[in-house]
């Protein structure tokens, strides 16, 4: 007997409320700060086969999407028969996985009756993998630290100690590391107990119908996105600061009746540093922003994601082969959803926003040992960690664009007082960087400065991994570019946006962060909005009279130069 039609729609949202619940479980047991205060992290459930069903909406694009292309790799790998309840498999595989060694995929199997029924997969970002550390510096994924293959976190609910054992000699954070591997095995065994109470309250032996009616419908829904949008193609380029030298990424997109393909012809080959991108983590940014513009109400599922087919060169640094470097490969995937976007507005003009900081500006740092190049002492205290931040987003058609936003990542910003709490660093500045917000009828959202220092009279190190410092965010339809971020000590020395590089004693960091592009011309930007980024210490006088023709009348009001009125 076939299930009622509103029974598998409440089914439907009861599978996105227990992946919720599985993100938050992983949130709230999780040792790193990342995870803990920053949701860098993806949870979903999945059909035998490996396909996704539901996503939670906590959680980073780059995450859940590499992650629904990850899971069918675990499931080629352990074909049914030989899977046991109680079996947690892992890896950190970048290219079974999502992208780079710091992020940890686990995957667990949900058994009814004897039966598997459903995966359930989970991803975050650890704090360190030991090798070079989180920085582009390897040349290799070698140099990059601890692989591990797809294999069995627990066999029948009992963990592999040798596993852990490994991981724990190889990371110099192995209580967070080790911690976050059991809440993101914990996680997942919570969302197994609440699918099989579900099924057991519907009566249900497998998910069938109800994976067939997500699908069905969210395959019509795509094509109801796809049937209003011009059939032809459009072409955009973008080029970003690179490691050593520039890197260009190119892309195209082609709209069919039936799908969507972004091809990544024309862009920069791999690079000999670890700012690779994987193709799973670059066709995950560009589904999703391909989905941003065309079809952002409807689910994220396998069957939305197979309609938006991601192409690119192999050895090209958005497809970087086996055995590149990859470690931050969030430097230029992070990136992709713009140059994506340059094409979307060419198609669907004002339906794509201006380009924005993009790669996040968190503060990667640490001390001890080959970190702080012999310099550190034996009071030093010995730490790594990663505090996220970032700058500005562009403008939109219809709105400025928001200010120190994590974009298209999706991470929150981490509070000072955690990385205050942990490290022996100081925040000493955290501010929004006036004028870095580019001008236009809809202004880009402003960066941020954060002036960082440490307690101890001693060296730490930073590991930078910055991008738009000597490539600007620009703006679109007239609109004007973000600011370009910075990364200087307070003492005057200008470091490189890319590296790990001593902070000397005494001395302090200071990151001033993109802002994001404006979008329209300035000259349709309302007085109201002006006099309001005014008020607010956003854009200086000097900033909006250059760009906005603007002075005060003798009441001092705001009037346009040579107009008495006031829009």
């Amino acid at each position: 007997m076939k299930t009622d039609l509103i029974q598998l729609q409440v089914m439907w949202s009861r599978l996105l409320a227990v992946v919720e619940e599985q993100a938050q479980t992983l949130i709230r047991t999780a040792f790193s700060v990342s995870t803990r205060e920053g949701g860098d992290v993806s949870a979903g459930v999945f059909d035998p086969a490996g396909r996704m069903l539901a996503q939670a909406v906590t959680g980073t694009p780059g995450h859940i999407n590499s992650m629904a292309m990850a899971v069918p790799h675990f499931v080629k790998r352990f074909p049914l028969e030989t899977v046991r309840e109680g079996d947690v498999f892992f890896t950190n595989d970048p290219w079974q996985g999502t992208g780079h060694l710091h992020d940890f995929t686990f995957v667990t199997p949900a058994f009814l009756n004897g039966k598997v029924v459903a995966f359930f997969a989970c991803t975050s970002h650890v704090v360190d993998v030991g090798g070079v550390g989180f920085s582009p510096e390897g040349k290799t994924i070698y140099h990059e630290g601890l692989r591990l293959p797809l294999m069995r976190f627990a066999e029948q609910g009992k963990v592999n100690d040798w596993l852990i054992e490994i991981v724990q000699n190889n990371v110099r954070e192995s209580t967070q590391v080790v911690g976050d591997m059991y809440a993101l095995a914990s996680c997942n065994d919570n969302a197994v107990k609440s699918l099989t109470a579900l099924m057991t309250e519907y009566r249900i032996a497998g998910l069938d119908e109800v994976r067939d009616f997500i699908f069905e419908n969210t395959r019509k829904a795509m094509l109801d996105a796809f049937s209003s949008l011009p059939k032809t193609s459009a072409r955009n380029s973008m080029r970003t600061d690179g490691f050593d030298k520039p890197v260009d990424l190119a892309c195209s997109v082609t709209i069919n009746d039936e799908s969507i393909v972004v091809d990544f012809d024309g862009t920069s080959p791999v690079s000999d540093y670890g700012i690779n991108c994987p193709l799973c983590y670059t066709a995950a940014y560009a589904s999703f922003a391909v989905k941003c513009v065309v079809a952002p109400k409807v689910p994220n599922n396998s069957a939305s994601l197979d309609m938006i087919i991601v192409k690119a060169p192999e050895g090209s640094i958005v497809n970087a082969p086996f055995p590149c470097a990859v470690a931050v490969r969030s430097v230029v995937g992070h990136l992709v959803p713009d140059v994506v976007f340059g094409c979307m507005h060419e198609l669907l003009p004002g339906r794509a926003p201006a380009e924005g900081a993009g790669s996040l500006w968190g503060l990667k740092a640490g001390a001890g040992h080959g970190l702080t190049d012999g310099a550190s002492s034996g009071q030093q205290t010995t730490f790594m960690m990663m505090s996220l931040h970032s700058g500005g987003m562009g403008a939109r058609s219809s709105c400025d664009g928001l200010s120190a936003t994590p974009f298209p990542s999706g991470v929150k910003n981490i509070p000072v007082e955690v990385t205050e709490a942990i490290t022996p660093l100081v925040v000493w500045a955290k501010e929004l960087r006036q004028d870095s917000g580019g001008v236009g009828e809809f202004r880009g959202g402003l960066g941020q400065t954060m002036v960082v220092g440490s307690r101890e009279d001693a060296p730490f190190a930073i590991l930078a991994t910055f991008d738009r410092v000597h490539n600007a965010p620009r703006g679109r339809s007239g609109g004007g570019d973000g600011a370009k971020g910075s990364l200087r000590l307070a003492s005057g020395k200008v470091l490189k946006p890319k590296g790990r590089q001593v902070v000397p004693a005494g001395d302090r960091v200071i990151l001033d962060m993109p802002g994001g592009g404006g979008f329209g011309s300035p000259s349709g930007r309302s007085l109201d909005l002006i006099e309001s980024d005014l008020r607010r210490n956003l854009i200086s006088w000097e900033a909006a009279v250059e760009a906005y023709s603007v002075d005060r009348d003798d009441s001092g009001k705001l009037v346009r130069v040579g107009s008495a009125t006031t829009r």
